[in-house]
């Protein structure tokens, strides 16, 4: 209903493209955050707080009707703050008898068994995909035991407005529209899917409307698929310029991590660029549609905002 009460937690990237679609769709909006900046008028309002704190969660969730889980911790503090701060939401969310979309990654699958779905094995090569899959089984228990509703919705890795510290964030678009060179990390022959932001918001307010969706895992619809060498050049050619690149080499990383500790945590993940990386949204699509953007279109508003953004 219209006059549903939709709360989301963290006003990154992602919560804030959730906002847009949800206000986009007349909904109330609720988005926490732990830094001003974001303001609230008309139906959207921010309040600021910590997740980290559960009382703050509960006081958030507080005349919720759906709950967005689109915070996130620091790469390098993910063993120790990760799982307290998704159980925090939890926690709010089964508080307000609200449902929980939990967004996620593709960390825990096997992706070397082809394109994953979301019956992929759940056989993490890393740390971080044992966190991940530890902490997706604790949220889908939950919903088992009618503690709270909850589903899962998995996306590949983002890009769009804000996105800046990503495989395809800043150091791929700043140079693409200045003709500079971008740094990519792994195998730019293999193929990659990448997740449009703003798709993402999308899927997520989609699934938030529908009851019936909850108790499962969603793979959010995505552009086509290509090698991260033909993403990249699609992006020059919509920048306007000739492409150039040049490969991160693994050493790099581990340099980098001593100085900025979550950048040498890329190195165990550098697998999904050196191998084929591709992520299957059919479930999604024959059931609420292919609510995806052509990827040259998500390209071209990509593009147009880090024209308005950088320096």
């Amino acid at each position: 209903m219209d006059n549903d009460l939709h709360v989301i937690f963290g006003s990154g990237p992602l919560g804030q493209s959730v906002m847009r679609e949800l206000v986009r769709r007349g909904k109330n909006v609720r988005i926490t955050s732990r830094h001003p900046g974001l303001q609230g008028e008309g139906k959207l309002e921010v309040i600021a707080g910590d997740a980290t704190d559960p009382q703050f969660c509960k006081q958030a969730c507080k005349g919720a009707a759906v709950v967005y889980n689109c915070a996130n911790a620091p790469y390098d503090k993910w063993p120790e703050l990760l799982e307290p701060l998704f159980t925090n939401i939890l926690e709010g969310a089964a508080s307000a008898d609200a449902g929980l979309i939990m967004v996620d990654n593709l960390y825990m699958y096997n992706s070397t068994a082809g394109p994953m779905t979301e019956s992929t094995a759940i056989a993490p090569i890393s740390r971080k995909g044992e966190i991940r899959a530890r902490v997706a089984a604790k949220m889908l228990q939950a919903h088992k035991d009618g503690k709270a509703r909850v589903l899962i919705a998995r996306a590949s890795d983002f890009f769009g407005p804000l996105v800046m510290m990503a495989a395809a964030g800043a150091q791929v678009f700043k140079p693409a529209i200045k003709g500079g060179r971008a740094q990519l990390i792994g195998d730019p022959e293999k193929l990659h899917t990448y997740s449009f932001i703003d798709d993402v918001g999308r899927a997520l307010a989609v699934l938030g409307e529908h009851e019936d969706a909850y108790g499962e895992v969603w793979h959010v619809p995505s552009g086509e698929t290509l090698k991260t060498r033909e993403f990249v050049e699609l992006i020059y050619d919509v920048a306007g310029h000739k492409a150039k690149m040049i490969k991160a080499p693994r050493w790099l990383f581990t340099v980098m991590g001593w100085f900025n500790p979550p950048m040498g945590e890329i190195k165990e993940m550098l697998y999904q660029f050196e191998n084929d990386f591709v992520m299957d949204s059919s479930k999604f699509r024959n059931r609420f549609g292919d609510t995806s953007t052509p990827n040259w279109k998500a390209i071209e508003l990509t593009v147009d905002w880090f024209r308005k953004n950088s320096n």
